[in-house]
């Protein structure tokens, strides 16, 4: 999900000034060691003890119905966006981002512009939430980690992603976009794991799809999806099966990835990559977040 016009401790860390929101528009599986018979020239060496996981970041949202975000931890993102050519404005109060008093964040899109919001085309059609760590939550390698239940229908495109945490400074693409998960909602069996930098960003960001088994639909329950991040390789997963490794050697210009990034969710409603809703698109749709942990590996 490419940005619109948003806006730094190793592992992750809470910045030293709190942000406001910016405007966006936009390793270790598990922790676990490979097993198997010793290769040619083994030795008897001691086995290096296994890495440290340490939770650095956890909101489980277990605010009452109705509460907004910790505003410690998130930014609400209020706009439109004209680079993706969505249709929602994304509000600043709890009419579409709220905790529901369960345990979880639910992010609404809805049809309709009670707020008379302006949109870059007129009056906005649509409604939705976007939140942001910016400024206040960065990560910077281990794995970032969210479980979600997807929103579904045409025109519908829920994301889970990152951007550089110096975006401010050297703007889109040289900071570095990370898609945890990106889904268009006439595929609910599958999400998409993708990265945008200088030389591979918008329509040429470099990635993968993971596709759930025949009749299954990312809207019918909750779902882990995560990305393991370490120098110069990332993981992404789902349900704890890894679909896709990137390197510096599969990215067709300069990785940008290593350094913080804070994290994004939102819910936009077209788009020139989804489409836009029609006839068969049922509205309120709901993004609904059970956590997001960010652990840091150590050792």
């Amino acid at each position: 999900m490419s940005p619109h016009t948003p806006a730094r401790q190793r592992g992750l860390r809470r910045a030293a000034v709190a942000g406001t929101a910016l405007g966006l528009g936009a390793a270790l599986l598990a922790a676990g060691t490979a097993t198997g018979s010793p290769g040619p020239g083994a030795t008897d060496q001691p086995a290096a003890a296994p890495p440290t996981a340490t939770v650095v970041f956890h909101d489980d949202f277990d605010g009452p119905a109705g509460a907004p975000v910790d505003s410690s931890s998130w930014n609400l993102d209020p706009g439109d966006n004209i680079n993706n050519v969505e249709l929602q404005y994304y509000t600043d109060g709890t009419d579409n981002v709220a905790q529901d008093g369960n345990g979880n964040l639910v992010i609404t899109a809805e049809e309709g512009n009670p707020g008379n919001h302006q949109c870059y085309y007129g009056p906005c059609e649509y409604t939705s939430g976007r939140i942001n760590t910016a400024g206040k939550i960065e990560a910077e390698f281990g794995r970032v980690e969210a479980r979600i239940q997807l929103p579904e229908g045409q025109g519908i495109w829920p994301a889970f992603w990152m951007l550089g945490a110096d975006f401010g400074d050297v703007g889109w693409p040289q900071s570095g976009e990370i898609d945890i998960m990106e889904l268009i909602g006439h595929e609910m069996d599958t999400v998409h794991g993708t990265v945008h930098g200088p030389g591979y960003s918008g329509g040429g960001g470099i990635g993968s799809p993971y596709q759930l088994p025949a009749g299954e639909s990312f809207s019918d329950g909750f779902h882990t999806f995560a990305i393991d991040w370490s120098p110069d390789s990332i993981t992404w997963s789902v349900d704890g099966n890894a679909y896709q490794t990137l390197t510096p050697a599969d990215v067709t210009g300069e990785w940008v990835f290593n350094k913080p990034f804070f994290l994004i969710l939102n819910v936009a409603v077209g788009g020139e990559w989804p489409g836009y809703p029609d006839d068969s698109t049922q509205f309120p749709q709901q993004m609904v977040i059970d956590h997001v942990t960010v652990t840091e590996f150590t050792g």
